[in-house]
């Protein structure tokens, strides 16, 4: 098929490489000419694993390239999908639609034959009517440009797997959506075919599933760090009491990580965004547990920040830390809503000196936080350091061996805020561990 993606974030544009590995011509689309020109070099211009393989890979099939202009998407196929973000309004909860509107609104008058207009943005329920009446209004080929609801179910770091390989598969219409389907079946007929549950249902529907799908999966790591502070204050371990829950099969293991909460572009976001919509649709009580997910994260930070102070003996002014991490989460430079960012900040605010590092998110933390000092190598980092936080969980810092940073530092303290070191390992070299939901 020749398709088109209009929006080449993390989303769009491993949408549009997946769609090329798939087979299919794809042309995406973003406003951003810097942007543009990365994609079309063969490159993204932020790190997602396995991506830029895949970009090199199609730009040298010539399956897929990138431009900025809006006639050229509409020309160029008669399924787009929508792929621009919806991020959080400033000052509010609420979703900020600009984006897609607009996408939909310069679109519209250019689409002069049938088509289908497929929309992967997260949006609060109620939304795919309004898309729709623009495009009624506006596109010359009127009634026959129908509007599909595809929500995607990506995580970062693991974004090619999940679009080429998806648990799932959802598809939102209206009532009449004859050619709509038929093209969504036909563009992912091969994961379609892989076996892959395929739910096809109503626009309202479609659109709960993304923010409800991660509303929940928040509430699953807020409610297990909610019993980390219980069992800070019992003297019971969280992750030990994670790993017997985890066994029911009622519950499961997944998701269920205590620690320093959850952040980034998507679940923040989308817990507040629902909770603005549930309130609106006057769902308050749903309103209300969503509102206290978001609070149990938040606390999380907090209690990193004061379990920092207390082995400071109570005082921050001037201490120097060592902060390893950055990005939101490992395998990623993305730091939206990053718990480890927030608590170097608070650190800082409060008169510490803090250095950051992190394997992949230092230009954009720099960016960001230039108020705070940062450093490439994790070892050389902790260079005289009264204290080292553990913030996110690469891989490679479990590696270290902490004998070789008790040498260095000026006091052998670590707290353990993702609980992936092993605490015995560090207590033998000197250390004095703490973690999160840990005696």
């Amino acid at each position: 098929m020749k398709l088109t993606v209009i929006g080449c974030g993390y989303l769009g544009a491993t949408h549009a490489a997946c769609m090329a590995e798939l087979g299919h011509e794809v042309l995406g689309m973003d406003a951003d000419m810097d942007k543009v020109a990365v994609l079309n070099s063969g490159k993204a211009p932020f790190f997602e694993r396995d991506l830029d393989e895949l970009l090199a890979k199609h730009t040298a099939s010539g399956r897929r390239k990138f431009t900025a202009s809006y006639a050229e998407a509409a020309g160029f196929g008669d399924l787009h999908f929508i792929g621009v973000g919806t991020p959080q309004r400033p000052g509010e909860n609420a979703y900020d639609l600009t984006q897609l509107f607009s996408a939909v609104r310069q679109l519209a008058p250019r689409l002069t034959r049938p088509a289908v207009v497929a929309v992967k943005s997260t949006v609060p329920v109620g939304t795919a009517p309004r898309v729709a009446e623009i495009l009624r209004e506006f596109a010359p080929a009127g009634d026959a440009v129908e509007v599909a609801w595809n929500p995607e179910f990506l995580r970062e770091s693991s974004a090619v797997e999940d679009t080429l390989r998806p648990d799932r598969l959802v598809f939102g219409f209206d009532t009449a959506h004859s050619r709509a389907e038929a093209d969504l079946r036909q563009c992912f007929d091969k994961i379609i075919e892989a076996g892959t549950p395929t739910i096809v249902t109503d626009w309202a529907t479609a659109e709960l599933v993304k923010s409800s799908a991660n509303a929940f999966l928040a509430t699953k790591i807020s409610f297990i760090n909610a019993m980390a502070e219980v069992c800070e204050a019992s003297g019971a371990d969280v992750f030990q009491l994670a790993d017997a829950l985890g066994h029911d099969i009622r519950i499961g293991g997944r998701g269920m990580r205590p620690g320093l909460g959850f952040g980034g572009g998507c679940l923040p976001k989308d817990v507040r965004g629902f909770m603005t919509r549930a309130e609106e649709l006057g769902t308050d009580q749903a309103a209300v547990l969503l509102r206290e997910v978001d609070a149990i994260n938040n606390r999380r930070r907090e209690r990193m920040v004061d379990l920092a102070r207390e082995q400071c003996d109570g005082d921050l002014m001037g201490k120097q830390i060592t902060v390893w991490g950055a990005a939101f989460k490992p395998e990623t430079d993305d730091i939206r809503d990053s718990p480890a960012l927030a608590v170097a900040q608070k650190l800082h605010e409060l008169g510490a000196t803090v250095t950051v590092t992190d394997p992949r998110a230092l230009d954009n933390a720099r960016k960001a936080h230039p108020e705070l000092d940062y450093a490439d190598d994790p070892i050389a980092a902790t260079e005289d350091a009264g204290l080292l936080l553990h913030l996110t969980e690469w891989r490679q810092y479990a590696q270290i061996d902490p004998h070789r940073l008790a040498i260095r530092v000026a006091l052998p303290k670590v707290i353990d805020a993702r609980g992936t070191l092993n605490a015995d390992r560090w207590r033998e070299a000197g250390w004095t561990v703490s973690a999160l939901g840990r005696p």
